[in-house]
């Protein structure tokens, strides 16, 4: 964090991206200040692992070009110039651009939920809410198998507080997907122990 602190305070985006960050860490920005960001745990990084097949060979199999991103870098619609967040998942469905350094109009964002940091996931989940082309965020629990959607409402809005997820039936309207939670926690003690309660 010492290298953090040397650094011009607020750091722009265009500083950000061409900032000789620490090695051994992914780092945000968030409000004109670096941050780093934990390793993934085993559980955390298997969700993410198991999502981002699912999506993409659901993408796929639609055709198009829809694409899923694993950990990309996004800009915000609000304070742009002092932000840079990392999802552990978007989908977009516009093509990349040669050197793009950013997802280009992100439609769905994903934020897979660790205990430890609650409070700066959903942080980052209500900032992404100021993105134009965001239609859904879902974020997903590592504590137990749920999870939580925001989806814009018809108007643009988003409601004040997102929808639980019915275990057996998340639909995510951006990508016209339908399938159930199961599957994102294959592998994980959390669907070994629920298939062992049932």
């Amino acid at each position: 964090m010492s290298a953090a602190l040397q650094l011009p305070d607020p750091m722009t985006l265009e500083a950000f991206l061409v900032w000789d960050a620490p090695d051994g860490a992914r780092w945000q920005l968030v409000d004109g200040v670096p941050v780093a960001m934990a390793p993934a745990s085993p559980v955390h990084a298997s969700i993410q692992t198991e999502l981002a097949r699912l999506i993409g060979n659901h993408l796929a199999q639609q055709g198009g070009q829809c694409r899923a991103y694993i950990a990309p870098g996004i800009r915000l619609g609000r304070n742009a110039d002092r932000n840079f967040r990392i999802p552990d998942l978007g989908v977009s469905c516009t093509p990349l651009a040669r050197g793009e350094m950013m997802l280009p109009d992100p439609v769905l964002l994903v934020e897979i939920l660790s205990p430890g940091n609650a409070a700066e996931t959903w942080t980052n989940v209500w900032a992404y809410t100021t993105i134009s082309s965001v239609r859904e965020i879902l974020v997903i629990r590592t504590d137990l198998i749920g999870a939580q959607l925001l989806r814009r409402d018809p108007d643009g809005s988003w409601p004040p507080v997102p929808s639980e997820v019915d275990p057996g039936a998340l639909s995510l309207q951006s990508i016209g997907l339908e399938t159930t939670l199961s599957p994102l926690y294959a592998g994980t003690w959390l669907l070994d122990h629920a298939n062992r309660s049932n």
